[in-house]
């Protein structure tokens, strides 16, 4: 699995003019599941995203977790942070999971990010969003689960 995190403000998720899901500061993941991922992984990964130490402590270094100072997690489904860009003008979604699995696992992820008590909000699988944050920092990072 590949998240990419973004330390917001606020950030929120619109399909067909509603707004679905906001959250206020926290993190913002666009989430990618490829073909090989597993259950085990969308654990590890919301495990990893409510200890991931990227908020500042009172040194103003990144010091906190998403825990630590009682932040939101707004997850979005996007499939095309899979993509392979090595080659020609168009990308390629060969690693990106199939559907099925894909929505499994992200549903897997939110629900282990809730088991764990991280106040959590979601994207709509398959739908097309409007995503709107602010990023604080900024400060973005992607972090990549392997299985194992």
């Amino acid at each position: 699995m590949i998240a990419l995190l973004q330390r917001v403000k606020r950030a929120s998720v619109t399909v067909d003019e509603q707004r679905i899901a906001a959250i206020g500061p926290g993190l913002l993941v666009l989430v990618g599941v490829e073909k090989t991922d597993t259950p085990a992984q969308a654990i590890r990964l919301a495990e990893r995203l409510y200890a991931y130490r990227i908020f500042p402590d009172a040194a103003d270094r990144m010091n906190r977790s998403l825990q630590d100072v009682g932040g939101e997690l707004l997850l979005v489904p996007q499939f095309t942070l899979l993509a392979d860009t090595t080659r020609g003008n168009r990308p390629g979604f060969e690693r990106a999971a199939e559907p099925a699995l894909g929505e499994a696992l992200f549903t897997q992820l939110a629900a282990s990010a809730r088991a764990l008590g991280c106040p959590t909000q979601i994207g709509r699988f398959g739908a097309n969003m409007d995503i709107e944050l602010i990023n604080t920092g900024p400060a973005t990072f992607l972090l990549q689960i392997s299985p194992g």
